[in-house]
Formats: C-alpha cells, sequence, structure tokens
C-alpha cells in the first residue's frame, strides 16, 4: 500500500457524542486493527481469532480465506485446485504463485513516487516501459546508473481510496476504469458527488472508513469494539459494505443507514455495533419513562414493554414498580418474568377500559372495579381464554403489584397512584383455589424415559454433540437447564468417602457452590467431556473454562451455551422421535385393561426430566427432607409439589392397594375394597395410624400419634397391625436389618450375654416377617399381567404420597439410591 494518502474529508463539527464514543474506543484496540486518524483505515489482522482472516495455505498467495469450508484456500486457490485435478496436497507441494495484483505497491525504483504497474515486476508505467528498452533484468535495472526516481502524480482524488495516481488524471488505475464505466453506463454525471461515494478498491483484510463522518466512524470504531469483547467473529469483507453504504448514502450516523442495501450479514453486524451505540448513550433514568424499556440497559436482554397498559397512572405507577423490581430479582429470565407481572396489570387495564372513563381517572375507582375484575377473570376461564392456572396467577399477580405500589408510596400526593380509594385492592379471599395438582404429573413415565435414552444418539445429529452430554446430565442430575448449561469446567469434585459430586450454582436463588451428590456414571460422562473441551480451547486456564463451551463469540471457551438453545435443540430432537408407546390402563365394558397408546410428545421438555428425578428419587424412598436438599429447595412445600398426587388418583391407588391387605400372620383381610363409601374412607383414614411396615387400627395407639403402644417396634407381633403390597420394600429392607443385626451382635464379644440376648432380634421375629414377605409375594405371583402392572402403578402412588414413619427406632442410615436412567454403550 502506498504511503501517500489523499487528505481525509473534513472532520464534522465536534459533538460531545462523538468525542465520548471515540474516548471510549481503548488505544488497544486501536492498534489492533491498525487505526490511524489520519488514514482513516482498517486493516484486519490475520491471527486474531475473532477479526482475522487467515492467508491462502498456497505458497505465494497472499489472498485471505473467506469461508472455513475452502481447507485453508481462496477463492482463486479452490479454483484452481479442482481445474489442475490434483488432490489438495499435491497441489500445496508443487504450486508457487507469485504475489497477485492484489492492492497496489510503490515501484521498485529506490525513491520512485509512484505505484507499480504490475506486481510480477513492480515497476511504474515508466519505469517499465524504459525496462525494456534497456532489456535488462529488474533485479540490474533498478541498480542501473541512468535510471532515476520519478516524481509522484499525487493521491487518487476519489475520497476513499488511499492509492497514488499512476499517470496525470486524477484517479488511480482502478478508479479511473471505474469512472470510466460509470460514464459508459449512466452517461453524465456529477464527479464531485461520484468522487465522494465510490468505494474503495477491495483488499484483503483492510476495511476503509475514508469519506465518513465522523460521527460514524466513532459509531463503528466503538460498536466493533464492543463486539469484539464480547466475543463476536467479525469478518473484513462483511464489515466493508457498512461503511462503503454509509459512504454512498452519505449519512451522519450509522443508524440513518438503509440496510436493505447491504445484504443480511452486513445488516446483522451494523445492528449489532447500533445495539451497543445506543446502549452508550442510555440509562436507566433516561429508559424509565419510555413505553419500551431496552433490557440491556438494565443488564437484562430483550426489551419490556409497558405499551399495552392505557391508563396513564396506572402505567406510570407500573414503571416505578418495574423499576424497584429489577435489580431484587436474579437469575437468567429477570426479563421474562418481569414481563409476566407486566402483562397482569395489562390485563387490569383491559378490564378498566370498560368503564365509561376508561379507567384514566383513579380518584373514581373503587371496589366495584375490583369484583368486576375478578369477574371478568372467571369468565374470560369459562369461556375457555384462560386457564385455571393463568387466572390464579394473574390475580395474585395485580393483588402483589397493587401493594407493592402502594408501600413504595405511590398513593401519596404528587405520585401516580394518589386519591385511589384504599378498597381498590385485591383481598386474600378474591384469589382462587388452587388447582389439583399444578406442578404434579409433570415427571416422564419409564418407560418413556428408557425410550428416550435409547435415542440419545440422535441427539448428536440435530447440532452440537455437546447438546447430548447437556440433555444426559438433566437427565442423572435433576438440574436446571441453565444450571447444567453453566457449568464450570472444574465441576466434579469427590467427597471425604472418594464420591462424585457436582458443584453447581442454583441460578434460580443465585445460590453458588451447591454440592450435589452423583453417581459413577454421571461422573464418568463428565470426565470425557472435561477432555473434549480442555482439547478445544488448550490454551485456555481451566479455572476459565466452561464444561460445555459455546460454539459462538466464544474464542477461549470462556463462555457456555444458553439454555434456550439447549431446548431449541431438545425440541428438535423430540420432534424427530418415532412416536413414544406407553401402556395406559383404560376402562372397556366395566373392566380394567391395559393398552399401548401414544404418550404426548408436548410432556417432554428440559424441566421434566427435573420433576422426574425428584419423581424417582420418591418412589426410592427418599425422605422428603434430604429429597428437599438434593433439589435445593428452601421450603419443603415446594418439594412436594414435585411429586405429589391428585386425591382422586391417590383413593383410587389406595383402593387397589388395600385389596392385598395383610394381618400380622400372613392372612388376606379387605379383600373387596372395591367401592367404598366416602363415610368408610374417612373412617380408615381417621381410624388407623401408620407405624414401620404397615399401620395400625388400635383405638389408643391412633389417638397418641402410634407413640403410646407397649409392644412398640414389634408390630408384626400385634394383632392390630396391618401391611399390604405398598409396604413390602420396606419389609424386606426390615429383615436385612434383622439378619445384619443379628450377625453383628453374634460376633460382638464386648458385651454380656444377658444384654445380647435382649439385644439379638428373635427367631420369631424373623419368622413372622419372613412368612408376610413370603405371602405379600405369593399375592402378587397369583396376579394377571395387567392387573400386576395396574397394581405396581398403584404401590408407585400410594409410597409417592407416603411420608416414613419410624416412631423411634433407631435406624442406620442408608446411602442415597445410585439412581439413573438406563444408557445404551
Amino acid at each position: 500500500m502506498s504511503t501517500m494518502f489523499a487528505p481525509a474529508r473534513p472532520a464534522d463539527a465536534a459533538d460531545q457524542l462523538t468525542a465520548d464514543l471515540m474516548a471510549a474506543v481503548t488505544p488497544k484496540f486501536l492498534t489492533l486493527v491498525g487505526w490511524d486518524p489520519e488514514v482513516r483505515v482498517l486493516i484486519f489482522p490475520p491471527s486474531d481469532p475473532l477479526i482475522g482472516t487467515p492467508v491462502c495455505r498456497v505458497a505465494g498467495c497472499d489472498n485471505r480465506i473467506t469461508r472455513t469450508t475452502q481447507r485453508g484456500l481462496c477463492n482463486s486457490c479452490v479454483f484452481r485446485v479442482e481445474r489442475s485435478g490434483q488432490k489438495l496436497e499435491e497441489y500445496l507441494a508443487a504450486a508457487r504463485r507469485k504475489n497477485r495484483a492484489n492492492g497496489i505497491g510503490p515501484c521498485r525504483v529506490p525513491g520512485c513516487g509512484r505505484p507499480w504497474k504490475t506486481a510480477p515486476k513492480g515497476l511504474c508505467d515508466a519505469h517499465e516501459a524504459r525496462q525494456v528498452a534497456l532489456d535488462l533484468p529488474v533485479k540490474e535495472f533498478i541498480h542501473h546508473p541512468d535510471v532515476r526516481a520519478l516524481p509522484s502524480f499525487g493521491p487518487c482524488r476519489a475520497v476513499s481510496c488511499t492509492r497514488s495516481r499512476d499517470g496525470n488524471g486524477p484517479y488511480c488505475h482502478a478508479h479511473r476504469r471505474r469512472w470510466a464505466l460509470a460514464l459508459r453506463n449512466s452517461g453524465t454525471q456529477d464527479e464531485e458527488a461520484w468522487r465522494r461515494k465510490v468505494p474503495a478498491i477491495a483488499q484483503s483484510g483492510v476495511v476503509s472508513l475514508r469519506g465518513l463522518s465522523n460521527r460514524a466512524i466513532a459509531e463503528f470504531l466503538y460498536g466493533l469494539q464492543q463486539r469484539y469483547a464480547d466475543g463476536v467473529t467479525q469478518r473484513c469483507w462483511l464489515v466493508r459494505p457498512i461503511g462503503d453504504q454509509a459512504r454512498a448514502q452519505q449519512v451522519h450516523s450509522l443508524n440513518d443507514l438503509d440496510f436493505g442495501r447491504i445484504g443480511p450479514n452486513a445488516t446483522q453486524i451494523a445492528r449489532g455495533m447500533l445495539k451497543y451505540v445506543n446502549l452508550f448513550q442510555q440509562s436507566p433514568e433516561t429508559e424509565r419513562h419510555k413505553d419500551t424499556w431496552d433490557g440491556a440497559v438494565f443488564g437484562l436482554s430483550g426489551k419490556i414493554r409497558f405499551t399495552e397498559i392505557s391508563q396513564p397512572w396506572l402505567k406510570k405507577a407500573t414503571k416505578a414498580w418495574a423499576l424497584d423490581d429489577i435489580p431484587k430479582r436474579r437469575g437468567s429470565q429477570v426479563k421474562g418474568a418481569v414481563q409476566e407481572q407486566v402483562n397482569a396489570i395489562f390485563v387490569l387495564s383491559q378490564s378498566l377500559r370498560l368503564r365509561p372513563d376508561a379507567g384514566t381517572q383513579p380518584e373514581l375507582l373503587n371496589r366495584e372495579d375490583v369484583v368486576f375484575f375478578l369477574n371478568r377473570l372467571a369468565f374470560l376461564q369459562e369461556r375457555g381464554d384462560i386457564s385455571a392456572n393463568r387466572r390464579l396467577f394473574l390475580t395474585r399477580a395485580v393483588r402483589r403489584l397493587l401493594n407493592r405500589m402502594r408501600s413504595l408510596g405511590l398513593s401519596q400526593p404528587g405520585q401516580p397512584l394518589h386519591g385511589l380509594a384504599g378498597d381498590f385492592a385485591l383481598r386474600p379471599e378474591d384469589i382462587p383455589d388452587d388447582p389439583d395438582d399444578i406442578e404434579a404429573g409433570r415427571d416422564l413415565p419409564p418407560e418413556i424415559m428408557h425410550q428416550l435414552c435409547e435415542h440419545l444418539g440422535k441427539l448428536e445429529l440435530v447440532g452440537d454433540p455437546q447438546c447430548r452430554v447437556a440433555v444426559e446430565l438433566l437427565m442423572d442430575t435433576g438440574r436446571r437447564a441453565m444450571e447444567i448449561c453453566r457449568l464450570d469446567w472444574d465441576c466434579l469434585e469427590r467427597d471425604g468417602d472418594g464420591k462424585p459430586v457436582l458443584i453447581y450454582t442454583n441460578s434460580k436463588a443465585g445460590r453458588k457452590g451447591r454440592r450435589l451428590p452423583i453417581s459413577e456414571a454421571t461422573a464418568a460422562l463428565i470426565t470425557a467431556q472435561q477432555e473434549r473441551a480442555y482439547a478445544r480451547f488448550p490454551d485456555t486456564l481451566v479455572k476459565d473454562l466452561k464444561l460445555l463451551p459455546s460454539n459462538r463469540t466464544n474464542p477461549h471457551g470462556t463462555k457456555a451455551f444458553q439454555g434456550n438453545w439447549l431446548t431449541d435443540l431438545h425440541r428438535t430432537w423430540i420432534a424427530l422421535l418415532p412416536e413414544l408407546l406407553i401402556p395406559v390402563v383404560v376402562e372397556e365394558n366395566g373392566r380394567r385393561v391395559s393398552r399401548i397408546l401414544p404418550f404426548d410428545k408436548a410432556k417432554i421438555f428440559p424441566h421434566a426430566y427435573r420433576h422426574t428425578y425428584a419423581q424417582r428419587h420418591a418412589d426410592a424412598g427418599v425422605p422428603v427432607d434430604v429429597l428437599k436438599e438434593l433439589m435445593d429447595h428452601r421450603e419443603l412445600d415446594t418439594t412436594q409439589r414435585y411429586y405429589r398426587v391428585g386425591e382422586k388418583r391417590r383413593r383410587e391407588a389406595v383402593e387397589r392397594v388395600t385389596a392385598m391387605q395383610f394381618d400380622r400372620r400372613g392372612t388376606r383381610v379387605w379383600r373387596t375394597a372395591k367401592a367404598l363409601l366416602d363415610s368408610e374412607h374417612a373412617r380408615r383414614g381417621i381410624g388407623e395410624v401408620q407405624v414401620p411396615y404397615g399401620v395400625c387400627t388400635e383405638p389408643s395407639n391412633v389417638a397418641a400419634g402410634g407413640h403410646d403402644c407397649p409392644v412398640r417396634f414389634r408390630c408384626v407381633g400385634c394383632s392390630h397391625f396391618r401391611t399390604d403390597v405398598s409396604y413390602l420394600p420396606d419389609l424386606e429392607a426390615y429383615l436385612a436389618d434383622l439378619l445384619r443385626n443379628r450377625e453383628r451382635l453374634a460376633a460382638f464379644a464386648e458385651a454380656d450375654d444377658w444384654a445380647k440376648v435382649e439385644a439379638m432380634p428373635s427367631d420369631e421375629e424373623i419368622t413372622r416377617v419372613r412368612r408376610l414377605i413370603r405371602r405379600v409375594r405369593d399375592g402378587l405371583d397369583d396376579l394377571s399381567d395387567d392387573d400386576r402392572a395396574q397394581l405396581q402403578e398403584a404401590v408407585t402412588v400410594v409410597r409417592r404420597s407416603r411420608q416414613v414413619v419410624l416412631l423411634g427406632l433407631p435406624r442406620v442410615r442408608q446411602p442415597l439410591p445410585d439412581i439413573r436412567p438406563e444408557r445404551p454403550s
């Protein structure tokens, strides 16, 4: 490139924003892109992973690679390889390309100010003619005593160009040809306007900003820098059209660009630049007065819209609430959560809009308007416009927000709620009842989990191979999608017993360093992914590396892929799967039979694995307090919602299980419990109490909650004891405890004989428990396959909602079951 440049366009009148933007561009970035304020040209370094474009692999070729699919070759060399018919390695070994006329350079004669005519000789037009006349090699010619340096003709007068003229005309060789072409195509033109608008001659890795306003240049550099800081890939051939169109349209700011002329890829980059530029000018104080907030101003993604709230006072109060609420929220879905609350106020606004004054005068509102709003919600639910859950959410949200607005002082004089009656509020009794089992039923049946595991290989076909690892971790750990996506590389540790532990961050509650026991198979899955991630980014410190690094805007592996990305790929995977079948119990001709029916794929989504994780552990007998810790919940009620069942299903399951009830001798009782009256269910509910391995029907013991029994811990010897098939795992565990304790006591030599006899489990008790287990198993064997499957489902439902009862019986805490869905090898 010539060192003699055309003078830059005169600077625009300085404005504060331009100065502030330029001050925000760091010297380090300006050095990286080779920025000179006098030259106004960007030179993208070839080796940079984000803005660099590697040089072609062919020796002697200085072209840049424009696509990663070209195996390291420029467009010209790809064509030459195809034309040669050689294999790539053979072509690279033999090919030698001389430097082509990609760009321009000074004449090789020392001191000559003119550009060369052709790259092979490197001589200007005059010197090349002289060299031909003397018939001398170029190396001898440039040192010939009769050869003199020639003065420059001056810079090209096209504003965007940095080349020197090669003759007495006003342009360099390339722009002279372009001007001639423009005259032929369109006749007479305004040459001065053409000079200001014509693009620079394209050169690999070079972007000219000459001819742009100072504001546009400042926006260009600042936007480019911020995108670079965020790890966004930006190639010169995509960035160059933005500068060319800004020059051609003669815009003062990039905000004035007509994006329809620069193509979709360049438009995406330009809009990305402007996002940062516009954000630079904004603050929460300026944004709060708008009807649509840019979430980035508050550290969020997307936009928060208040446009649907038609009453000015209500809109202003909702904005004040949002401004107070946003900083207090945690997690990755803050914007969505805030927008949901705002949408609830929008529904209230719709109701107020039906008033004669459209609800614009708060001093005229009262309790009647609240009642009308509640009735309208009930009507919308009855018509099917909203669900029962949606109605519940809307009433709770409106009540909470109105109360919060008042607590923020918005009802004081001069505030938007001033004059609003105190009875314009929702009372606790206005909130509708919870729909049954809001959360329950979202777990996936074991049959579906097995089928999903069999098709995990197809996950690698829908996108990133890491998607399969992420989904397997969702299944194994029951964490939220965002928590899995954001796992650090060193998320696997070992506890004091050498067991694997997952270290993660509870994104919803904002709690870091949470520890979750996991299986060895899950630990092996994480270890394999650690090896893959480290192999991709060997130069990144492991403390900064992510376990599942993103494939976009992530040159160093320090950014994790997004939960939305995982959700989208998961949805695509589920759609590609064949029909998933599950046995379902249906009633035909008054009899319940099993049928194989398709499972609704809409119920399979990432968060369903969290419910399934809770259900697996609850079914395995993990106590609810332990499950609460595994789920990392603050409240026990939250955990119970993950695996509770509806009253109707629970009652049906109890009836089916109780039909196989046994007394202490193993005799079947209550054989005909098919259609008990409600009164009988109630009597049974209050006439018995749970004890270990069954229930007790003794009234005095029931009244004492199970703590007034003379033969406590010896229930299998009492006539008031009942057990059923749902207690079979507990009976088996109890038998194992008895046998284990007997062996330990027999081998214990440090106690007196009388103490060992007192502590030794009796042979009668062991025999009685064995007989009970055998009778229950025999009863199961007598059932048909359909009946056995239905009974097993009923047992699962009953155990799901059962509280663990120990009544003070000392037991050794058993380790957590190593539960992991089956995986194909």
